[in-house]
């Protein structure tokens, strides 16, 4: 048997030497001790586990409170191999980013006494869509019908909490990243991870190794999005890259678009909204090229929404006669929505093709008019639209390399990501529709998009001519 004292001494010690809050070492030790303490009394499987990962957490803890850094990195890691699915679909991308997110604020308010983000253009419509998010918490509340009840208080509140979260992702990349080596080892261990789950996808017998190891949740359309937006541009523009690795790159965004439209051509949320991102990367490059592209990518777009609709043509029109529904629904409280989660409960009072029935919209945009209303859906837009005024001006602010290709991969992604939000909840996810499954995905968009502020502070907050590559 373990000795309590063999297991807290060193610990103590340890964490004892170390510069963090005096508060924060104290609440690991006393984890520890009480960790210890059970120890003696544990002899069932279950419990030893539970107990072997209270250990790791705290293990997780410190090194969280160490390089509070990692934490972005674990919640990508986390989402896509932790096998965790709590009560709603909770995973463990939204248990870690909780963590990380909590771990910052509090050491922000016992160092610093007051909460300091750095001086970014998106940080008052990021704020601004967090309040008015609130705002239409608090509406969800009242009694919109008087035959229809509400979507349960659990359901509304993990709704809230995805938009929070999400919005925390964004400020968690652009505050803690100070140093651009940090931002290129993101994305080199996202895309390797990436290349492993896409490889698994394409080979069969490949896949039969990593489908035990990658989750099912991360599938969705901001996955394939990012892939394409950060390989595509990096393969492209960053000559600083060895040739064998640039085209590894593009094999992998080949290999998207394989298994995208290849093997599952019927999920359109697979290879559309990439294809999209590739076009919108080549204009972020160059505005020129795209006025030289634009007739031909009319005639695509045309050509592509034709045979979308023609090969899907029951999806299109049922969910035209969903968004008609809807327009009802939103005209009930357009300024501040019905609240999170609360309009499918609602649906059933306007029959469907003369069914009663629960549906979504399956657009992000209606979900967000729908539950947020107009202030909402504003600020949703407003955010978005400062993040890529930021990504335009730094397209020639940053150095050639990794930076720049950084800039133009995050710009294709933004448009990628409005692209996937038209077909589906893909960015902030529909309580009864991706679910919160459908969160490790999702935070992805948000992740790397806070790449930019953190270029915005080396490249456009520093005087020209004193910032180095």
């Amino acid at each position: 048997m373990l000795s309590q004292r063999g297991i807290i001494t060193p610990i103590y010690f340890w964490l004892r030497q170390g510069d963090k809050s005096t508060l924060l070492r104290w609440m690991i030790l006393l984890g520890v001790l009480a960790v210890a303490t059970g120890l003696p009394w544990l002899n069932r499987e279950r419990e030893s586990l539970l107990l072997v990962g209270g250990i790791l957490g705290i293990g997780g803890l410190w090194f969280l409170l160490r390089w509070p850094q990692l934490g972005i990195f674990a919640t990508i890691l986390g989402g896509m191999l932790i096998p965790f699915h709590g009560p709603s679909g909770l995973n463990m991308a939204m248990i870690i980013l909780a963590l990380a997110l909590g771990l910052w604020l509090l050491t922000m308010l016992l160092h610093q006494k007051k909460i300091a983000l750095v001086p970014s253009s998106t940080t008052l419509p990021l704020l601004v869509m967090i309040v008015m998010g609130g705002l239409s918490f608090g509406f969800g509340q009242l009694p919109w019908y008087a035959f229809a009840d509400a979507a349960p208080l659990g359901a509304q509140v993990a709704s809230l909490a995805v938009l929070i979260l999400s919005a925390g992702a964004f400020l968690l990349v652009g505050n803690q990243f100070r140093d651009l080596r940090w931002l290129q080892a993101l994305v080199w261990v996202f895309l390797a991870f990436a290349m492993l789950y896409i490889l698994g996808r394409a080979i069969p017998e490949i896949g039969a190794i990593t489908g035990r190891l990658f989750q099912r949740g991360i599938h969705g359309s901001l996955l394939w999005v990012w892939v394409v937006a950060l390989a595509f541009s990096q393969a492209l523009f960053n000559r600083h890259l060895h040739p064998g690795w640039r085209i590894t790159l593009l094999g992998i965004v080949l290999m998207v678009f394989y298994v995208g439209y290849v093997l599952t051509s019927g999920w359109k949320s697979g290879w559309v909204p990439p294809l999209i991102t590739v076009g919108a990367v080549l204009v972020a490059y160059s505005w020129r090229l795209g006025l030289i592209m634009s007739p031909f990518v009319i005639m695509a777009g045309l050509a592509l929404s034709g045979y979308i609709i023609s090969t899907d043509e029951y999806s299109y029109s049922t969910r035209v006669d969903a968004w008609i529904i809807m327009a009802n629904l939103i005209a009930e409280s357009p300024v501040f929505g019905l609240g999170w989660a609360n309009y499918r409960w609602f649906t059933p009072l306007f029959p469907i093709r003369g069914y009663a029935v629960y549906f979504n919209s399956h657009s992000q945009f209606i979900d967000i008019l729908a539950q947020t209303g107009f202030v909402g859906l504003i600020s949703f837009s407003w955010f978005f639209g400062m993040v890529g005024l930021l990504g335009w001006k730094l397209r020639k602010r940053v150095p050639e390399g990794f930076p720049r290709a950084y800039v133009y991969g995050a710009l294709g992604g933004l448009v990628g990501t409005m692209a996937a939000a038209a077909f589906g909840d893909w960015v902030l996810p529909y309580f009864y529709n991706v679910g919160l499954g459908g969160f490790r995905a999702s935070v992805l968009g948000w992740l790397f998009l806070g790449g930019l502020v953190v270029l915005e502070q080396l490249y456009l907050r520093k005087p020209e001519g004193k910032v180095e590559a």
